[in-house]
């Protein structure tokens, strides 16, 4: 079925999205490589899969302006390419129009897609199976190559390599200490603490998005060490990435750049605070461990993307997370 077809993936959702998709573009790559394989995303990640060397084409939706005019123009550019396959991994009527009104040949998503009963191929969505979201994301797949299998990967290019090489003279760690969700970020202060009680010859570079520069800021002002350095906005993904990948432990939050980790095999810590690994998210690199709090709360987690603030007023299930915990990561290696 696979064999001499076109495919297009569809993922228009955010960074760690995306990055989860790549599976499905190992394995089709791995059964066969002559088949094309295009992709749809959101406008402003395409960094992401820029020159990827398994995708034919990266097709860009701005849903920012025109949202609904620039789809409908997509839409008939897809059905010029005439797709023997739609692999449609999102749960959201936008999607699914793009799945339905591109003339695909055959096309496959999740059952919590409002349009999916017209697709050709329906795969159950369960968050509470304990199921990681690359396995849900692979069973679409799976509906017409059964044995498929494929792992998260990220391939950066020299000159991405090349922007961080000044960075590497020395030993180093990386951390991602925000989020989007409040309640996904574990406490500023802690991350002080910790970052305070780093060995002196260790590097510490810190990474996000220019949003969150003010915010790293605030952690380096507040900490005694003199090895920081805020890298926020001075890097794309994939130089993030390869910034990564040879670092001697990456800390992470339940949000993209533990994903950026597991596509890079590079070492991992991941510290869930209100949310779950049970969710299907979790960290997948050879080298990785996630951190939680210990104790019972009968409010965690509380939702499964986090919260702006913690319903409780308490926020245990992050200042509960000894600092320590962190530490043992670096130091027993």
């Amino acid at each position: 079925m696979l064999d001499n077809s076109k495919i297009l993936i569809i993922q228009t959702a955010f960074i760690g999205d995306v990055i989860l998709a790549t599976p499905i573009i190992e394995a089709i790559n791995s059964h066969n490589s002559s088949i094309k394989i295009d992709v749809l995303l959101r406008k402003g990640n395409e960094s992401i899969l820029n020159n990827h060397p398994k995708i034919n084409k990266l097709w860009i939706w701005d849903k920012k302006k025109n949202k609904t005019r620039n789809q409908w123009k997509l839409i008939g550019e897809f059905r010029k390419q005439k797709y023997d396959i739609i692999i449609n991994l999102q749960r959201f009527m936008s999607s699914g129009l793009y799945t339905i009104f591109s003339n695909a040949k055959l096309t496959v998503g999740f059952d919590k897609n409002p349009l999916s009963f017209m697709f050709s191929n329906i795969v159950k969505h369960d968050i509470s199976a304990g199921v990681h979201e690359v396995e849900r994301n692979m069973s679409l797949l799976q509906t017409i190559l059964p044995d498929a299998e494929g792992e998260m990967r990220l391939y950066p290019q020299e000159e991405d390599f090349d922007k961080v090489k000044f960075y590497k003279e020395k030993k180093y760690i990386v951390i991602a200490p925000t989020s989007v969700w409040f309640t996904k970020q574990y406490p500023a202060n802690k991350w002080v603490d910790f970052i305070d009680k780093l060995p002196s010859d260790i590097e510490v570079y810190l990474i996000g998005g220019p949003a969150d520069r003010l915010a790293i800021d605030d952690i380096i002002n507040k900490s005694t060490n003199k090895n920081v350095l805020n890298l926020c906005g001075k890097l794309n993904i994939l130089q993030s990435a390869a910034l990564m990948q040879d670092s001697e432990m990456n800390y992470v939050n339940d949000s993209a750049p533990l994903h950026i980790s597991s596509a890079m095999n590079a070492p991992c810590t991941a510290v869930f605070c209100s949310t779950t690994p049970s969710f299907g998210f979790g960290p997948r690199s050879s080298n990785s461990k996630i951190i939680e709090y210990r104790g019972k709360l009968n409010c965690k987690p509380c939702g499964l993307h986090g919260r702006k603030e913690c319903k409780e007023g308490h926020f245990d299930c992050a200042n509960g997370i000894d600092t320590n915990e962190l530490l043992d990561r670096i130091l027993q290696k």
